[in-house]
């Protein structure tokens, strides 16, 4: 499945290992956004890192599965290119 992982995170240590987490599963295509192309395992596990590195009463973060169909038609405007090759990460 692919999934784009948004985050808005206001503390800086918060923010700097969640995104740590996230480069185990993804690209980083934009400074808060990761494009994530996982199973339903590695999904659970990515969920469950990120969780344990949030606070749920001061941040966000937001998956966006992306149906085969729809990632067709992403545009992007200026530089960068949607993440397709299976990155080899160790997690």
């Amino acid at each position: 499945m692919f999934i784009v992982v948004t985050y808005d995170i206001p503390g800086d240590h918060r923010r700097n290992r969640v995104a740590k987490a996230l480069e185990g599963f993804g690209y980083r295509v934009q400074f808060s956004v990761f494009e994530c192309e996982v199973d339903e395992a590695q999904f659970r596990k990515m969920r469950e890192k990120v969780a344990g590195r949030i606070n749920p009463e001061e941040d966000s973060v937001r998956y966006y599965l992306i149906c085969q169909s729809c990632l067709a038609k992403i545009i992007i405007d200026g530089l960068g290119q949607v993440q397709r090759e299976k990155p080899l990460f160790v997690v």
